[in-house]
This record gives structure tokens, sequence and C-alpha cells, in this order.
């Protein structure tokens, strides 16, 4: 797999002043068959959720209105990508705790692998549920092997992928709990080429629509 950001992302992030006041969170999608007994069978259509955003909810001002539209613009509408931050879910741990090293197990060492993807685990129950984290913010991130700090000269992280490589000489041994703590962003894309707005429903208190999907890894 390379190793390559795709042309269509921007590695930038949308106003965080107006990313900070959106709303939104993960949906799924699940296949609801009711059988004549009353009785249901339900599918999930999808293995990951998808994040939702509307954007519109914190522009406050003209001003961050036009940097809306200036930010819009320049993606194209829907064409380029780009990092969201997510205020309720933007780190490895819960929002009032400082990130530490040990807060997501990424995997067992094998003597032999040097690569191991960030990842976030929801749930402790039977179903937890593991979420490939690929916006990293790059100097947030901090890594340990079986709980002793890896310094960041033993291991680099592609704030693009989310992917930590450790140094030759640091290769985590059998057995080896590796664990990151970080902060991230979320890759999403603008869910529509129109953005309208109306200014006198806008000074009235309107809040302008500014629909943002993730873009699932």
């Amino acid at each position: 797999m390379s190793s390559e950001p795709p042309a269509d992302f921007h590695e930038v992030r949308f106003p965080l002043d107006v990313a900070l006041r959106g709303s939104g969170g993960p949906s799924r999608l699940t296949e609801i068959v009711t059988l004549a007994s009353g009785r249901e069978h339900r599918n999930s259509r999808w293995a990951d959720s998808r994040r939702r955003y509307d954007a519109g909810f914190g522009i406050r001002t003209l001003d961050a209105l036009h940097a809306v539209l200036s930010f819009f613009e320049e993606r194209r509408g829907r064409l380029y990508g780009f990092r969201y931050r997510d205020r309720v879910d933007a780190g490895s741990g819960p929002p009032s705790r400082a990130v530490a090293a040990t807060d997501q197990l990424l995997g067992l060492g094998d003597g032999t692998t040097r690569v191991f993807q960030l990842a976030k685990t929801y749930g402790t129950g039977p179903m937890p549920y593991r979420r490939t984290i690929t916006k990293p913010v790059a100097e947030s991130v901090r890594v340990a092997v079986n709980g002793i700090a890896v310094p960041p000269s033993q291991v680099a992280c592609d704030a693009t992928t989310g992917r930590l490589t450790f140094a030759a000489g640091a290769v985590p041994g059998v057995g080896l709990r590796v664990t990151a703590g970080f902060t991230f962003d979320v890759p999403v894309r603008f869910d529509t080429d129109d953005l309208t707005v109306d200014l006198s429903a806008f000074s009235a208190g309107e809040i302008p629509k500014v629909p943002l999907i993730e873009i699932v890894p």
C-alpha cells in the first residue's frame, strides 16, 4: 500500500473557530427487515461508521462566513478533501484528559514489524469498534512500548496517513505492547457543490447549511 497522500486531498484544516461550534457525529447504515411474525433481521451495511457534520452552526459573523466561502472555493466544492476538527472526538482519550502514550493499543511487536497504524478503539464490551486514524496532529503523537515511552528519534509518524515507523534499531520485540496517544483531525469533504447564502436571513439569525462528510479510508 502506498504511503503517498491522495492527490484529491489538501492537508489543510477547516477554519478552527467555525469547526469548534459545528454539529455532527458518526452515522451508520443498518438494514432492518421486519418478518411477518414481527421479528426483525438487522444487518450492518457498513463496516465502519461515517461522520457527518454541519459547520454552519459555527458561522456567527460575516467574516467567518467569508472565510468559509473562501475555503469552499479553494477546495472546488466537493472535489478536494481536507481536515476537520471534531471538538467532541479529537483525541486518543476523553477530552478532559491529556494525551498519554498508553492511551490506545496499536498491536503487539513480533521483532520484525516496524510499521504500525494509529487507531482508536471505542467500547470495552464484547464488540469494541476499532477506528483507523489517518490524520493525526504529528507533534501530538506519543508512543510507548510495554509502557515505556519511545523517544521521537526512534519512531516517526506520517501525519498524512497515521502510520508509525520505528527505526531499524528500535523494532518492538515479540509480544511487547505498542501503544500511542495523539490528537487528530477527521478527513472530510464538502457534501455539496452549492453553497447558498441568504444575507437577509443570515442577518436575521438563520444558520446557513455547510454539510461535510467523512472520507472513509
